[in-house]
């Protein structure tokens, strides 16, 4: 099949099934960077809701509520999100443990098997579903 390019052709000897458990990788690796988002997502929004116990502390205190005011800041400001942890370190738990065992073996995989060419399905897949000839439909774009 024609490729979109070389940096996207399908090399020597790769067959079909090899290069769809590539395409299929990639694809959980992106399920997997789209976690990792989430993750961040996670992080910064308990981040925020930790910053704003800053003032209901302070709007408790001020409203005559000391002591909801002392069991909010001793309860929940700074308080672990999980066992020993704030989220910082569980992104930093996740980025080096999971993330870059998954990132790392995808590499490898691609590298001796498509000799390091990424989305070599999806290219094919864009050859098979375009229009040669119209406009918005060409291989790769114009130089």
């Amino acid at each position: 099949m024609e490729s979109v390019d070389t940096q996207h052709s399908r090399p020597d000897g790769a067959g079909d099934e090899l290069v769809k458990a590539n395409g299929k990788f990639a694809e959980a690796l992106t399920a997997v960077e789209r976690a990792r988002g989430a993750l961040y997502d996670v992080h910064r929004l308990i981040g925020d809701a930790d910053e704003m116990l800053d003032d209901v502390v302070h709007g408790l205190r001020e409203s005559g509520h000391p002591d909801l005011a002392d069991t909010v800041r001793d309860e929940l400001l700074g308080r672990n999100v999980l066992a020993g942890r704030w989220t910082f370190q569980l992104v930093e738990e996740f980025d080096s443990g999971y993330y870059a065992a998954f990132r790392g073996l995808e590499e490898t995989v691609r590298n001796q098997t498509m000799d390091g060419r990424r989305h070599v399905f999806e290219a094919e897949m864009k050859q098979s579903r375009r229009t040669a000839g119209r406009p918005g439909h060409e291989a790769a774009p114009q130089r």
